[in-house]
Parts: C-alpha cells; sequence; structure tokens
C-alpha cells in the first residue's frame, strides 16, 4: 500500500497549469535576452547583435502597450545631418519599436499595433506565446522573415521584471 501512496504523491502535489492574465504582465520590463533559432538550420543566435540587446516593454491596466528595442554594439553615427542613406538603412534594420493595445488569451499576448517605427506594422497585430518563469516574462514568435537578412526566424525574448 505505500507504494501505491508513494506512487501518486507527486501527482497530487503538483499544481495546475493556469493560463497567464493581465495582472502577470502589467508593469515595466527590460530585455535580459534575446535568441532566434533560424528555422532552417536549428542554429540558435543572438538575436540582437550580441546578448545584452538593450530593449523595454511596458504593459499599462489600461490595456495599452509599448515597446522599444535596440541591438547591442548598434554604430553610433557622428551626426543626424551628416548621416548617409546607409546608415540610416543600418539603424532601421537594428532597431525596432511600437505601440498600441495589448490582449491575453492562454498561454498568447496579442499586441495590437497602431503606431511603429516601421509603417509596415502599423495596423497589424502581432501575436507572441508568452509565459511567466519566475520573475520573467518570456515571449515567442511564430516563425516569420527576420528583417536583417531574411530568413525563416523564431525570435525568443526574455524580459526581466523591472522594479
Amino acid at each position: 500500500m505505500k507504494s501505491w501512496v508513494l506512487f501518486f504523491l507527486p501527482i497530487l502535489n503538483t499544481t495546475a497549469a493556469r493560463a497567464l492574465d493581465a495582472d502577470d504582465v502589467v508593469g515595466t520590463w527590460r530585455l535580459a535576452s534575446a535568441t532566434r533559432n533560424i528555422v532552417e538550420t536549428g542554429e540558435v543566435v543572438d538575436a540582437y547583435g550580441g546578448p545584452k540587446p538593450n530593449g523595454w516593454i511596458t504593459y499599462g491596466k489600461d490595456g495599452r502597450m509599448m515597446v522599444i528595442c535596440a541591438f547591442e554594439n548598434r554604430d553610433r553615427p557622428e551626426a543626424n545631418d551628416r548621416m548617409s542613406d546607409q546608415d540610416r538603412i543600418k539603424l532601421h534594420k537594428t532597431f525596432f519599436a511600437y505601440a498600441g493595445t495589448y490582449e491575453i488569451e492562454g498561454g498568447k499576448v496579442t499586441h495590437n499595433i497602431d503606431t511603429s517605427w516601421n509603417e509596415v506594422w502599423s495596423g497589424t497585430s502581432q501575436v507572441r506565446q508568452a509565459e511567466i518563469k519566475g520573475n520573467q516574462l518570456v515571449l515567442t514568435t511564430s516563425p516569420f522573415r527576420f528583417n536583417v537578412d531574411g530568413k525563416l526566424s523564431i525570435i525568443t525574448l526574455s524580459w526581466n521584471k523591472y522594479p
């Protein structure tokens, strides 16, 4: 009889998974890491120029969100009025920012974008798999063509809750 109890004890002691809700994400989060899985090869690399990109995401109780991310080690042009078109292209490809509303359903968060650094994204919805792991919010994209090289990729962003 003891072995029966020991067999089922771990099952009884587990907590059921629960759906993510707005209270889980409300606040400000700082980007801790960004990895990119290149679908065709399975290779996993730093997504945004290195292991420490600079980024912030904020979710408000009012249902609005905003995010800003810059790749690590971006070149710094001499001055705004002396940038070449090539400088501008490189800066555009190594940065993203958008704002809009958000919705949470189950393990997904949807960002409904109303303004963006890239007008292609304005008016679209970006869906992310979302989970809380301790003090981190982990967001994972569906496969998409990465803006720097066009390779089909999945990005995983880990965000630390800001005090």
